[in-house]
C-alpha cells in the first residue's frame, strides 16, 4: 500500500456503497486500485499521463473520476459516510460558513464553450439566496465560457472561488463553486442548501444547523431574512456603516442584532477546514477546464477528510 492509498478500514467503509457491475453488462476495474489512483493525483496534483503504473492505465482512473463526478457518486459516498457518522452522534451542528479563493492554472483555460445563458455584467453574484445557478456548483446554469465554468478574474488574478460550509470539527458539510470575483454574501443560501445528511433509518436527510456562524461579508439582511425564514440561529457580526445606518433611523431601525463574542470564537473551525482541503494540490490550485470535474475533485478531498478524521 502507497502512502495515501486507502487503509483497510476506509475500504471497508465505502466498499458496500459502490456500484457492483459496469456499463451494458461489462465490468469494472478494480474499484479500489483506481480510487487509489484518483487519491494520487488529488494529493499530488500530477497530470494524469504521470500517475505511476501500479494503479493502471491513466486514461481509466480519469475516465471513472469524470464519470463518478458527473453522476453524483462522488457526492454520494461523501453523503452515506457523513450519514453514519451523524447517526453515532458524531457531527457537530455549530455550523461556520466561509470561502476561499484557488487560482486557476493555465490548462484550466480554454474548456470547448456550450451555449451561452444570460451572464450577469454589474453585481456578479447578488441574487436572492438559493435562487438560479446550477444546483452543483453555483455557476449560471447552461452559461458558456469562463463563468460558465466557474472561472473570473479577481485580485488574485484567473480564479475559482470555494463556498464551504463546515461543521465544528473543521470537517467540510457542502460546498459550492463561483467564479473568482463573486461575492460571499449572496452565497449564503447556496451553500446552506447543499447542507443534506441522510438519517440512518426513516426520516428527512438533516439540512439545518443547529447555530450558524459567519463573518461580517454576510451580515446583509437578505441573509438574515433568510436564516430567520428557515428558523436558523446565527452568530454574524454587524458592520459598523449598518449599525450606524440603524441608529440613524431611529425606531424605524429595528432592533439590534444579537450577537455572542465567545460563540464567535468557534468560527474558525472553517478556516482550518479550508485549510485541510488545501492540503490537497489539486485542490489548492485548479488545473480541471470543467467545473464539474473540479467539484468532484473537492468532493473527494472532503471524503477522505471525513474518512481519516
Amino acid at each position: 500500500m502507497g502512502r495515501g492509498d486507502l487503509t483497510n478500514a476506509e475500504w471497508d467503509r465505502l466498499e458496500s456503497f459502490l456500484p457492483p457491475g459496469g456499463v451494458r453488462g461489462g465490468r469494472w476495474s478494480d474499484h479500489r486500485r483506481v480510487i487509489n489512483g484518483v487519491l494520487y493525483r488529488v494529493r499530488t496534483g500530477v497530470q494524469w499521463r504521470d500517475l505511476p503504473e501500479r494503479f493502471g492505465p491513466w486514461e481509466t482512473v480519469y475516465k471513472r473520476h469524470r464519470r463518478w463526478s458527473a453522476d453524483g457518486t462522488w457526492k454520494m459516498l461523501l453523503s452515506r459516510v457523513q450519514a453514519a457518522e451523524d447517526a453515532a452522534g458524531g457531527i457537530d451542528w455549530d455550523v461556520s460558513v466561509d470561502s476561499t479563493a484557488v487560482r486557476a492554472h493555465q490548462h484550466a483555460a480554454g474548456a470547448r464553450k456550450t451555449p451561452v445563458a444570460t451572464v450577469p455584467q454589474k453585481g456578479a453574484g447578488r441574487r436572492e439566496p438559493g435562487r438560479s445557478g446550477t444546483a452543483e456548483t453555483g455557476c449560471p446554469a447552461g452559461g458558456g465560457g469562463p463563468i460558465g465554468e466557474c472561472l473570473g478574474r479577481s485580485r488574485g488574478g484567473f480564479t475559482t472561488k470555494i463556498h464551504l460550509a463546515a461543521e465544528g470539527r473543521c470537517r467540510p458539510l457542502a460546498f459550492v463553486l463561483t467564479p473568482g470575483h463573486y461575492g460571499d454574501g449572496p452565497q449564503l443560501g447556496r451553500v446552506l442548501e447543499q447542507v443534506r445528511v441522510p438519517r440512518a433509518g426513516a426520516g428527512r436527510p438533516r439540512t439545518r444547523p443547529g447555530h450558524l456562524l459567519a463573518d461580517k461579508a454576510y451580515t446583509s439582511r437578505e441573509n438574515r431574512r433568510y436564516l430567520r425564514r428557515r428558523g436558523i440561529r446565527h452568530t454574524i457580526p454587524e458592520r459598523l456603516d449598518q449599525r450606524r445606518h440603524r441608529l440613524n433611523r431611529g425606531s424605524r431601525g429595528g432592533r439590534p442584532t444579537g450577537f455572542d463574542s465567545e460563540r464567535y470564537k468557534k468560527r474558525n473551525t472553517v478556516e482550518r477546514a479550508i485549510n485541510r482541503l488545501k492540503g490537497f494540490r489539486a485542490v489548492a490550485t485548479r488545473y480541471e477546464k470543467r467545473a464539474y470535474i473540479y467539484l468532484g475533485t473537492i468532493t473527494l478531498a472532503a471524503l477522505t477528510i471525513w474518512l481519516r478524521t
